[in-house]
């Protein structure tokens, strides 16, 4: 990866959720190769500096912050520092999320239901809160938050996550409606089964687990994140410039 200082984010400030690994990491990388500067927030401090790394050794340029996205003194402070540091807010991929054990319904304790609403629903509403005014402040901006196959289809032993990004995809639409005259795009982003840190804990971490889980995409492989990053881009580019309150389902044909 080599950034590209000519590109078309040049000049413009991504700030990334989640973006100690996987997905979030590569779009982290993917901004910079466009030419952005990229905050690197996460809760993972040693996963954002190894981000970062990455971006400033390929010539680009990161922050990186600690930043729970439950808590909104921490995401007012990842944003006040993404401004300190870089004086405006382009674009945000608010894709931080955790996944769910598998149970049925009622066998969820309540305590697991308000641990993953608060980090995959509420997270993404505290985010957009506090994004939208910064990009207001320069005219406009585009944000792209992660739901999943699960926001576009139901999956047993998983009411819980499926809840959260069914919300998410109904989160981005609505504020694409009351942004849409304010030059700011709301999308949303829906992957498939992709091969992330995430994954393999939902796998089982075993070459039998990846196989079962393999088996459900016609496509025949688990996606990249790269190829998830690329759609991310793809959503705050000009080229994009008509697609708002859409939920792009990226997952190798899962929900056809």
């Amino acid at each position: 990866m080599t950034a590209n200082q000519n590109a078309s984010f040049a000049g413009k400030v991504a700030f990334v959720t989640g973006a100690a690994y996987g997905i979030g990491r590569a779009a982290a990388l993917a901004f910079a190769r466009q030419g952005a500067s990229v905050v690197v927030a996460d809760v993972s401090e040693q996963g954002n500096q190894e981000t970062t790394r990455m971006i400033e050794e390929a010539g680009g340029r990161a922050l990186a912050v600690r930043c729970d996205v439950t808590r909104v003194e921490d995401v007012k402070a990842a944003l006040d520092k993404a401004v300190e540091a870089f004086g405006r807010l382009d674009f945000a991929f608010n894709n931080a999320g955790v996944e769910q054990a598998k149970a049925a319904l009622a066998d969820i304790k309540e305590q697991e239901w308000d641990r993953i609403v608060a980090i995959n629903l509420r997270g993404v509403f505290l985010c957009m809160k506090y994004e939208i005014p910064l990009m207001l402040k320069h005219g406009g901006g585009a944000i792209v938050n992660t739901s999943s196959g699960a926001g576009v289809k139901g999956f047993g032993g998983g009411a819980v996550y499926v809840a959260t990004k069914h919300g998410v995809v109904g989160l981005t639409k609505s504020a694409a409606l009351d942004y849409a005259q304010s030059n700011i795009r709301v999308n949303a982003v829906c992957p498939g089964i992709i091969d992330t840190p995430m994954m393999q804990r939902f796998s089982g971490g075993t070459p039998e687990g990846r196989e079962r889980v393999i088996a459900q995409e016609p496509i025949g492989r688990m996606g990249k994140p790269e190829e998830i990053a690329a759609t991310v881009v793809w959503l705050c580019l000009e080229a994009a410039s008509f697609v708002l309150g859409h939920a792009m389902v990226v997952d190798g044909g899962q929900t056809a």
